[in-house]
């Protein structure tokens, strides 16, 4: 048995990793998109480093676009066979790929009009709205801690990990040779004590372990409560400054959670009376998927809807569906809080807000989750003092802030605290990816003091023999 890591190695984008099993079985772990990876998106993209046509099975581990974005290009590819994933994942993944698809088909037509003015030869999609349409068909929907017996050498169950709606760890049975080995993917971490999700579960014990490491060597600052600190920003930016207040933010999980913290405060009749809009249709149909899914909330969340029947919203809250209406927010200058896609600022509406705000004093864009360092929400976190965006250079006039504390991935202490239901000498083996190389290097160190003895971090499109585990 062996493992080939073909994304998520050493960065945080792009997690595929396959499970060899003779004779010829072939598992496949994710498939997802790179992103803001700058020059070498495309081809990170266009390459797999394996053949899709021989895959056996792909088992999902939730429905961000870097763990499912590439989908539709392997079956587009090639792969005909079951794709696994959790109830709630596959309610998610049907609007993510159809927009993911948009995007790409969108982005061409754009490239294309200059490469056309140009003379140069067209380029097509990565894939269309018909090759994600054709992903639909051949997913499998499994619920948390269902026993599936894929076939005679596979079993899997997958586990809460609390990280997004759906999201699991994928627990496998692997029988090759008359021997099992017992191995888990984490997908991505979430946080204990989540405002909205349950906590990661326990899971079984395991011989092998293929865990994020996104914030392996980074404790979340709780001393201030991300409410409290969302309304520090809306007071300051829309009350004192009378500016608006940007936040790029991911259009699944994390825009649900700030509507979630702006409900609570109009709840607790502090939140302040300006106009708050969510820029993204993408992020109204997730918002609807999700509300369909409360079997996934904490029992805090379950306590409330008793007496709020919309979690996810309140007075004076807009969801902006139309292109045209989007413009309008930049022609409008009264103070107001605009919550857009994308979380890393890469794409989308919310680029177009920054780029019309950015050289205003009065404004903040507030940067709430993870972001790659390539992108430009990572050069604005880095304190660039300039940027360039569609091609245009801007100064940086605007104030910059960010609050870590609102990440979907747990900090070191909560990849701990799931790593601590399982016998660290019974772990053979231990793999960290999705995550920087210098923080895995860090997070390695502490599990090894940990009691995890062979822990490694693959390197992109390595393969690793698992030996006589």
């Amino acid at each position: 048995m062996k493992i080939a890591f073909h994304g998520a190695a050493r960065t945080v984008t792009g997690s595929k990793h396959i499970i060899h099993l003779k004779p010829n079985k072939q598992i496949l772990l994710d498939c997802g998109l790179f992103q803001g990876m700058g020059k070498d998106t495309d081809r990170l993209n266009s390459e797999w480093g394996f053949e899709p046509r021989e895959l056996t099975y792909v088992i999902i581990s939730h429905a961000h676009i870097d763990h499912i974005g590439l989908l539709p290009k392997l079956v587009k590819d090639g792969y005909k066979g079951k794709i696994f994933c959790t109830t709630a994942t596959a309610s998610l993944m049907r609007i993510m790929l159809l927009d993911s698809a948009r995007i790409q088909e969108a982005d061409v037509r754009h490239v294309n009009k200059r490469r056309k003015e140009q003379g140069r030869e067209l380029i097509e999609p990565l894939y269309t709205e018909d090759d994600a349409l054709n992903v639909l068909p051949l997913l499998h929907e499994l619920d948390y801690n269902e026993v599936l017996k894929i076939d005679e050498d596979i079993e899997l169950i997958y586990t809460d990990c609390g990280h997004i709606l759906g999201s699991a760890a994928v627990n496998l049975k692997l029988r090759e040779n008359g021997k099992e080995i017992r191995l888990t993917f984490s997908g991505d971490i979430g946080r204990y004590n989540d405002d909205i999700l349950r906590s990661p579960e326990v899971f079984p014990q395991a011989d092998v372990i293929i865990m994020e490491s996104t914030y392996g060597d980074r404790l979340h600052d709780l001393v201030v409560p991300s409410t409290e600190k969302i309304l520090q920003h809306i007071i300051h930016t829309c009350l004192e400054k009378k500016g608006k207040l940007i936040i790029p933010a991911f259009s699944l999980g994390r825009t649900q959670e700030l509507l979630y913290l702006l409900n609570r405060l109009e709840l607790e009749r502090r939140l302040p009376p300006v106009k708050y809009y969510v820029d993204s249709p993408l992020s109204t149909d997730l918002t609807a998927v999700i509300k369909q899914h409360p079997e996934c909330f904490n029992k805090r969340v379950k306590e409330l809807l008793k007496s709020d029947e919309d979690v996810f919203g309140f007075k004076n809250l807009y969801f902006v569906e139309d292109v045209e209406d989007s413009k309008k927010l930049n022609e409008n200058n009264e103070p107001c809080v605009i919550i857009s896609a994308s979380g890393m600022a890469e794409a989308g509406r919310v680029k177009h807000h920054i780029a019309h705000n950015i050289g205003d004093k009065r404004n903040t864009i507030l940067l709430v989750g993870y972001c790659e360092p390539n992108s430009l929400g990572g050069k604005l976190k880095e304190g660039r003092k300039e940027v360039t965006i569609f091609g245009t250079h801007y100064d940086v006039v605007a104030e910059v802030a960010s609050i870590n504390s609102m990440s979907a991935h747990g900090d070191y202490e909560d990849m701990c605290q799931w790593l601590s239901c399982q016998n660290s000498r019974e772990v053979g083996k231990l793999f960290l990816v999705h995550g920087e190389y210098e923080v895995q290097e860090n997070f390695r160190r502490r599990l090894l003091h940990k009691g995890f003895r062979d822990i490694e971090i693959p390197a992109q499109h390595q393969v690793i023999g698992l030996g006589d585990l």
